[in-house]
């Protein structure tokens, strides 16, 4: 007559792997990739530089191929949207990019130039937030 006999192997020094670990990794992934898709906008965004000097906040964007006419500026509730049309060929493209306004400006003296591609808008400070020089007395 045969026995069986069952033989206990030892413990493997690496464990199989979970086929679900991982899975809480790759569904974070997923909805970052969705959302992000979804957050970003419709019109493609353009990058601007801001400076500013004792007198004026400027704003600086570089449009190359875009007319005058084809450029829009907004001053809304403290914000200064720039909107451009574009056409490159068959496609026609709008860029914008909505930038968050200091309280101290003027918003009635604001001023824009579009030269060579380059728009450059200027945007005043109120007597107020200039800075002033202080005169020390010595006693």
């Amino acid at each position: 007559m045969y026995r069986l006999t069952r033989y206990a192997y030892p413990a493997p020094l690496f464990r199989a792997r979970n086929p679900w670990s991982g899975l809480d990794a790759e569904i974070d992934r997923l909805f970052a990739t969705a959302l992000a898709d979804a957050a970003t906008p419709t019109a493609p965004r353009f990058p601007v530089d801001l400076y500013e000097d004792k007198d004026n906040t400027y704003v600086r964007a570089e449009l190359p191929g875009v007319t005058r006419e084809n450029v829009n500026l907004e001053l809304v509730e403290g914000y200064l949207t720039l909107t451009a049309n574009r056409k490159d060929g068959e496609q026609e493209f709008t860029l914008t990019r909505s930038i968050a306004l200091p309280e101290d400006v003027q918003t009635d003296k604001v001023a824009a130039s579009l030269e060579h591609g380059v728009l450059t808008v200027t945007l005043p400070k109120q007597e107020q937030a200039k800075p002033r020089k202080i005169n020390i007395s010595v006693s």
